[in-house]
This record gives structure tokens, C-alpha cells and sequence, in this order.
């Protein structure tokens, strides 16, 4: 198994034309700006690129033209959940065969599995690859259903494959927990932040981060994950504070409100997806200017 290490991992939005289509023109140039503003892996589609408004065709092929765009220069991981397990395993054996380095997944769409049936799940998706294999914890994402202590300990012991936890639950005991025994059982495990919260990840012990809002402001996401990297927690403060401030202006508008942002910087990636509406011009409007009154947000470049 490869011995990959994730750090700083950007999760590209995926853009749309006018008629709802895949603009993989503008794809192209959203992947490349994330690999000039710090991005050292990249995840995708992961939610935030509204992945569950994509047909399986389609995130095959953003897979394989995002590989293309790359080039090796970092490592690109595949989001493969699906509501059926065989669905998400031919996800997870195409992202293998087209050359991603690794694939993550979370809890199944719209089911509530049972412990033993989300173990089997879990299991069979694994074990039908050997690049390393990642779960995401986002019970806000999933209706409240969650990775477990002991479902990540049953998953070390089952895969070889099985590499770490990205996880977005804010959930501080439980990630004590993770690294507590998950790397007891296997040293090399991996915690990553799944939101650029940074501070209080990197002192329980995570060693890389999702980071959704680097479309927005790349800079300000960067200098927080080099400080907290070098555990100058203290420092990292008044960074960690101002990024707060543009998740709670984001976070209250969804994905509109992501693309909404997106575009107010000069990087249009068009409306969502039906059946997401984007924000009236008003609410666009509002978005922009509370965005300005973060310093950070407002000294970043504008465009791609």
C-alpha cells in the first residue's frame, strides 16, 4: 500500500454552464488556480462541489480530467459514496484504474445502517481496491449518522488499505478518541480536519485538513494551516477567528451561498444545480459586502 500523506487538501467546486452542463473549460481553470494557492492534494467532488446532483458518468469523468489537469504534480482522491454498496465499489475500482492516489467515502445516501451493516459496507468498498481508503465523518451532511469509535477500529483490523478519518463533526472527544486508540492500533493512521478549524484539530492531532473555503479565500486558509502545521497555536488566533467569520457568512447560505462567495471574488462557477436555486441578486449583494468586512477576505486576489 502506498505510504501516502495528506496535508493541505482543497476540494474544487464543480462549475456549471448557463443550460446546467459541466463547464470543464472553467474546471480547468478552478483546478490549476487551487494548485497555485497552496493546494497539496485534491478531494473531489466532494459535497461542496454538489456531488449528489451528479450522475456516477459525470463524476467519472470529472475524475479522469482533473487527473489529466494535474499531472502527478499532486495527489488527486476520489469521493466515491453512494447509497448502494456495489455502486460505490465500481466508483472506487474506476477512480483506482483511472490513477487516483486514494478514494474517501461517508455514510450511505438516505439509508441509516445498522452498526454491522455500515461495518460490512465499509469493508466490501475497501477491499475492492488497494489505494488507501479514507472515511468522512460528516453527520451535519448525513441526517446525524455518524463514523463510530469502534466501526474505525473494526475497519483497521479488516483493511490494510484503511488509512485515516476526515471529519467535519467538530466532535473534540471523539477525535481524542480516534487518535487515542486508532493510533495505538495502527500508528500511521491518519487524522485530517474536515473545515479549517484549525487550532483546536491540530492540538488533539491532526496532521492535514479538508479545506472547502480555499476557493474563496486561499490565503487566509494557507497562513492558518502553516501556523497550526508548526503548532503556533497562539498566533494562529486571529486568523482562526477571521475564518470563522467567513464559514458563518457561508455556511448560512449553503452551496448557494458558497458559489455566491466564489463569484463575488471574480471566480464564477456559475449556479448550482436545480434543485438548488442561487441567491437573488440581493442576497448576493449582502454576501459580498459582509465578505469585505473581513480583512483577510478582502486583501485576497481577485480571479482566477
Amino acid at each position: 500500500m502506498s505510504d501516502l500523506q495528506l496535508g493541505l487538501v482543497h476540494t474544487p467546486l464543480t462549475p456549471f454552464t448557463g443550460d446546467i452542463a459541466i463547464d470543464f473549460e472553467q474546471y480547468g481553470r478552478i483546478i490549476n488556480f487551487h494548485l497555485k494557492n497552496g493546494a497539496e492534494a485534491l478531494a473531489l467532488p466532494m459535497h461542496v462541489a454538489e456531488s449528489v446532483s451528479l450522475s456516477d458518468a459525470e463524476r467519472r469523468k470529472l475524475l479522469e480530467f482533473a487527473l489529466e489537469q494535474v499531472e502527478g504534480r499532486v495527489p488527486v482522491i476520489a469521493h466515491i459514496t453512494q447509497s448502494g454498496t456495489s455502486i460505490a465499489c465500481a466508483l472506487a475500482q474506476h477512480a483506482e484504474q483511472a490513477g487516483a492516489a486514494a478514494i474517501i467515502c461517508t455514510t450511505p445516501y438516505y439509508w441509516k445502517p445498522q452498526p454491522g451493516m455500515m461495518l460490512q459496507h465499509f469493508t466490501e468498498i475497501g477491499a475492492t481496491v488497494k489505494i488507501p481508503y479514507f472515511l468522512y465523518n460528516a453527520p451535519s451532511e448525513m441526517g446525524g449518522t455518524r463514523v463510530t469509535i469502534e466501526l474505525v477500529l473494526d475497519l483497521i483490523k479488516r483493511l490494510d488499505n484503511f488509512a485515516g478519518l476526515v471529519d467535519i463533526s467538530l466532535d473534540w472527544q471523539f477525535l481524542i478518541d480516534v487518535v487515542s486508540n486508532a493510533r495505538r492500533a495502527k500508528p500511521n493512521f491518519q487524522l485530517l480536519s474536515g473545515l479549517e478549524f484549525l487550532i483546536s484539530a491540530g492540538a488533539i492531532g491532526a496532521k492535514g485538513a479538508f479545506a472547502p473555503h480555499a476557493t474563496i479565500a486561499p490565503r487566509l486558509v494557507k497562513r492558518l494551516y502553516d501556523l497550526c502545521s508548526a503548532e503556533r497555536y497562539k498566533d494562529a488566533r486571529p486568523t482562526q477567528h477571521e475564518f470563522a467569520s467567513l464559514y458563518q457568512a457561508v455556511k448560512k447560505r449553503g452551496v448557494s451561498g458558497m458559489k455566491a462567495a466564489a463569484r463575488s471574488l471574480g471566480r464564477d462557477c456559475g449556479d448550482p444545480r436545480p434543485p438548488i436555486l442561487p441567491l437573488m441578486e440581493s442576497a448576493q449583494r449582502a454576501l459580498a459586502e459582509e465578505l469585505l468586512r473581513i480583512p483577510s477576505v478582502a486583501e485576497e486576489g481577485r480571479g482566477w
